[in-house]
């Protein structure tokens, strides 16, 4: 007898994950093989660095960086002029039920964790770092 799987937010969750790592591979494989026919994206290294999927798998916002951030703005054109030629590509090799619709958007993460840094290496928060952890040596 077959078994029946019901259908979880942990299994859908997993089953986003998935198809988003499928779709950013598709993506970075095109740009890797330069079969994006732009001649900025050909001359640009770019990142495909996460892809999140709507719960319906209907839209893909694909989050990209360009080698040492140059032209950030010049390569994200570049990528949302051939949206349509990325859309026919993932599902011609995903064969999803529906065709995702890709938007590309900048990834922030690095500039945040650059932040971070900064914040950290500020001498009055090392300070304060250094004193909290003289305290937690002292009561041991």
């Amino acid at each position: 007898m077959a078994r029946h799987q019901t259908s979880t937010p942990e299994n859908r969750s997993v089953r986003l994950l998935k198809v988003g790592e499928q779709v950013r591979h598709v993506i970075s494989d095109l740009l890797t093989r330069q079969m994006v026919h732009d001649d900025v994206l050909t001359a640009h290294s770019v990142s495909v660095t996460e892809v999140r999927m709507s719960p319906d798998l209907r839209h893909a916002t694909v989050f990209v960086k360009p080698l040492l951030g140059e032209d950030e703005e010049i390569v994200l054109k570049a990528l949302r002029t051939n949206i349509a030629f990325f859309q026919k590509e993932v599902a011609g090799k995903l064969k999803l039920k529906y065709a995702a619709k890709i938007k590309f958007l900048p990834d922030e993460s690095f500039d945040e964790a650059s932040r971070i840094d900064a914040l950290l290496a500020d001498p009055r928060v090392r300070r304060d770092i250094d004193e909290h952890g003289d305290e937690q040596g002292d009561g041991e």
